[in-house]
């Protein structure tokens, strides 16, 4: 969300010209609401997963499962978590705001939640609410999210999250089995057909970085250390497609949890520094 709403406040014109339209007030109000919306959105998940996370070991201790809370004071937590997030984001920075996070909450409840039990094509459907965030964040900025560059933020994420998710999913198979889930595809004990997608996403990540590039929306330092964080979750996807054991998972996973922040970490980096020369000129 925090990126989404940096770019959409900062653009490459706007950075150019030193005028920097980031309102603090809007940027606290979106980031609380999107966190309480998130927060919910979860609880809601947990409340109605509630009986096959008891079937899984990485799960059972959650607390309705663990008997720490009951589902009702789950769903109450989860609709209070909700309503106050759609209420923050709603009347505290816009409706477009607004309805992207209850986009996020519909996806996620009630289309991915119940597709993980069908079919492992729930991977990208659950892909689409968890990069909707930063689409969030640029319409919390600039009150749309019909910007080009707002969606190849978008697809960073949704491709991020594939690899990431599927690298989860092997290394947990047997407890996502027992419980029902399907996460990956069915028919493929040798893990080709989770290879493909693994390195499908991981390549389409470079033609967005380059786009936010092309669209001056980050400079050469983006596109440099964009490209060389992209190659390094590339390499440890072709190493999972080449072993698919449960170690080159893992060291995909790990990986995964350092390309997302590492990426928005040079991309927030680059966009300040082109402000300081602009301003300091």
């Amino acid at each position: 969300m925090a990126i989404g709403f940096l770019l959409g406040s900062l653009s490459g014109s706007a950075a150019v010209a030193g005028a920097w339209t980031l309102s603090w007030g809007h940027f606290v109000a979106a980031l609380i609401g999107t966190w309480a919306v998130a927060s919910g959105t979860a609880a809601m998940n947990m409340v109605f997963e509630r009986d096959y996370d008891a079937l899984m070991r990485r799960t059972a201790s959650r607390p309705i499962p663990s008997g720490r809370i009951t589902a009702s004071q789950g769903a109450f937590f989860a609709l209070s978590m909700l309503a106050a997030g759609y209420a923050i984001l709603f009347l505290g920075v816009n409706p477009t705001t607004g309805w992207v996070s209850v986009a996020t909450s519909v996806i996620y409840l009630f289309a991915y939640t119940p597709m993980k039990r069908v079919t492992y094509a729930n991977v990208f459907l659950g892909a689409i609410p968890g990069a909707l965030p930063a689409i969030g964040g640029w319409a919390a900025a600039s009150g749309t999210v019909l910007d080009y560059g707002a969606w190849m933020l978008f697809w960073i994420m949704f491709f991020w999250q594939v690899p990431h998710v599927m690298a989860i999913a092997w290394i947990y198979q047997k407890d996502y089995t027992h419980a029902g889930f399907q996460m990956l595809p069915k028919s493929d004990e040798k893990g080709l057909k989770a290879s493909f997608w693994v390195v499908f996403s991981l390549l389409a990540l470079f033609p967005n970085i380059v786009k936010l590039w092309v669209l001056d929306l980050g400079s050469w330092v983006f596109l440099t250390g964009g490209i060389l964080l992209a190659l390094g979750y590339l390499l440890s996807g072709l190493n999972f497609a080449w072993k698919r054991d449960e170690a080159s998972a893992r060291a995909l996973m790990i990986f995964s949890f350092i390309y997302l922040p590492g990426t928005w970490l040079v991309l927030g980096m680059d966009r300040f520094i082109l402000y300081l020369q602009a301003i300091l000129s």
